[in-house]
């Protein structure tokens, strides 16, 4: 399988820390109870610590599936492939529309690919990597030869799941599982595979269920479909809910496991792209996996952008020459449910 290219498509609000404080502040006045003002310096003190800087979320008038679109196109264009060449589109990730059909039949329509085979595939922030190792199996066992993933991770728009709800804090403790909140952004990404006679790629995921309720957005009815858990809902059915500080310290064995696993020949690799859920936390990982100066961060100008951050962080690596073709680069993930990936290719 080859990575024929990867586009992103930013939106064009850039959000500064200093916006992120001054909304809590705006939205949480007149509710908190307690020092504000003391709350929001410990806000902002925690996304400077993790080496966030700003982020991109939609203006008015900005639609997701118009950045979808534009994603795909340049993606399209870059790999010389037209859309009645595409043979399956996978839509990864958590920003969607549609609980039924898949988000991927109206992301299809939209592109013009009237021939191609379509489904979803959600796994949070793992979802990008599932999709390419999937898109890997369907080359090896059926016709399949061209493969379009894409995803539109825009999950700020008001009344959703993020705004306005996680910012109107009530007191200083909502901050263990409201924080990750404060660092998203917004994206869409297009990455086109094609199955061609390459370098292999290696996957390896380890699985943590029952770590599953330290991140999620629940659904009505959802207590129905789990274990009980009182950290399951804590701010709301349908409002995201993250214990951010704990999934980074319980999971960093995970990562460290997955990737010994995987066991890259490190003085060979030409780039590793991470989860861009804490630069502070990636770059420390990867200089004890003896990775540090070659990680790719995004998470400083973007934020963490979901299921997008390994295809964002990729394509910006290609367009600023830190990974050229031939060279081997790494992917390395850690995401809700909680899953752990690491996967080699060379492009």
């Amino acid at each position: 399988m080859k990575l024929r290219a990867v586009s992103c498509a930013l939106p064009s609000r850039q959000v500064t820390n200093a916006d992120i404080t001054e909304l809590i502040g705006k939205h949480s006045a007149g509710h908190f109870t307690g020092d504000l003002d003391h709350a929001l310096g410990r806000i902002g003190a925690f996304l400077r610590y993790s080496g966030s800087a700003t982020r991109y979320w939609l203006d008015v008038g900005e639609r997701p599936i118009d950045l979808l679109r534009t994603a795909a196109h340049s993606a399209l264009d870059q790999a010389g492939i037209t859309a009645d060449q595409v043979d399956v589109l996978i839509y990864t990730g958590i920003g969607r529309g549609f609980l039924e059909p898949g988000g991927a039949y109206h992301a299809a329509h939209a592109l013009g690919l009237d021939r191609a085979h379509c489904f979803d595939i959600i796994d949070a922030c793992m979802s990008w990597t599932r999709a390419v190792q999937v898109a890997e199996s369907l080359f090896r066992t059926g016709p399949f030869r061209t493969a379009l993933i894409v995803n539109a991770e825009f999950n700020l728009r008001p009344g959703g799941p993020v705004v306005p709800h996680l910012f109107r804090l009530d007191r200083i403790e909502q901050l263990e599982y409201t924080l990750p909140a404060y660092t998203l952004g917004e994206a869409a990404t297009a990455t086109v595979l094609t199955a061609e006679d390459s370098e292999p790629w290696q996957f390896r995921f380890i699985s943590r269920p029952d770590l599953a309720p330290l991140c999620n957005v629940t659904l009505d009815g959802y207590d129905g479909y789990c274990e009980p858990s009182d950290k399951l809902a804590r701010n709301g059915v349908g409002v995201f809910t993250s214990f951010g500080f704990e999934m980074h310290r319980v999971g960093r064995g995970e990562v460290h496991a997955v990737l010994r696993q995987l066991d890259p020949p490190t003085t060979e690799v030409a780039a590793l792209f991470t989860h861009a859920s804490s630069r502070r936390e990636w770059q420390t990982m990867a200089d004890q996996a003896g990775l540090g100066a070659v990680i790719h961060h995004v998470y400083d100008r973007m934020g963490n952008v979901v299921s997008a951050s390994v295809p964002a962080a990729i394509a910006s690596a290609v367009a600023e020459g830190r990974l050229r073709p031939g060279q081997l680069a790494v992917g390395w993930v850690g995401s809700a449910g909680m899953s752990f990936g690491a996967f080699t290719f060379v492009l």
